[in-house]
């Protein structure tokens, strides 16, 4: 396990770290999650093993520090994360990053391009959500006050989570929760989908094929972005259908040819 202090109070992200070719990839998490728990199954395969890979946890979740005084924004996640992968030497990694995650990844390559050669973003969130009481997600938690989120709503979310991702979700620290879902749904300004749009790395987004077209597909597609279902899985593609998401991965990851081949 590695370690960088990204705050000036000296919180630290932790990582997990496979040894390997440069450049690097870098594995993202979603909401409540953890990269070793959802990643190392296929960072490891043949098809993506090989390259120097950081599964991160980003601030407030898994085995990084949780700090109740972080903001919790998704640029000030960028900016932590952006403050490890420098620590650790990164530059021009392709990241693979989940849900929240890929906001966050949107955010890091526009702030901070150096650090980001390609992205590939699993079902990642483009745009601001509603908040609805009793929804599951960054929805149902962000309809929560803060207040009311830490004297006892957590438990609610808890019970409409389930045990798979309350596995990882109680992990999180709650202000770290809370906040991080709040100003996912808040999103950005300009919106992570123009963000996304005005990137000039090679991008690759990565959905469920049951969830039908992606909104507003056609206009990622002319800006660039090779947007791909895959059959058999819901939002956690990689745990899903780990085949599939190693498939497709690895040709997004490969180039534009082998990612056609791919579909």
């Amino acid at each position: 396990m590695r370690s960088a202090a990204v705050t000036p109070e000296g919180d630290q992200i932790r990582w997990v770290e496979i040894p390997g070719q440069e450049p690097p990839r870098v594995y993202v998490h979603g909401l409540g999650a953890t990269s070793p728990a959802y990643f190392t199954e296929v960072a490891v395969d043949p098809r993506l093993a090989g390259r120097r890979s950081l599964l991160v946890d980003l601030l407030g979740h898994g085995i990084s520090d949780r700090p109740a005084h972080f903001a919790y924004t998704l640029e000030s996640h960028a900016d932590a994360l952006a403050a490890a992968l420098a620590a650790a030497g990164v530059s021009g990694a392709e990241l693979i990053a989940h849900s929240m995650g890929g906001s966050v990844a949107i955010v890091l390559a526009t702030r901070h391009p150096a650090l980001v050669s390609r992205l590939v973003l699993v079902d990642a969130n483009l745009d601001p959500l509603p908040r609805v009481p009793g929804a599951p997600g960054s929805s149902g938690i962000a309809a929560f006050s803060e207040e009311e989120f830490l004297a006892g709503g957590w438990e609610r979310v808890r019970d409409l989570a389930g045990a798979h991702w309350w596995s990882t979700m109680r992990l999180a620290g709650r202000e770290a929760l809370y906040r991080s879902a709040y100003h996912l749904t808040r999103g950005t300004t300009p919106t992570l989908r123009e963000l996304l749009r005005d990137l000039k790395v090679p991008r690759t987004f990565v959905l469920p094929e049951a969830d039908g077209p992606l909104p507003g597909a056609d206009a990622l597609t002319a800006s660039g972005v090779s947007v791909v279902p895959v059959p058999g899985c819901g939002h956690n593609v990689m745990l899903d259908n780990p085949e599939g998401f190693v498939q497709v991965t690895a040709a997004a990851l490969a180039g534009e040819e082998e990612l056609r081949a791919s579909r």
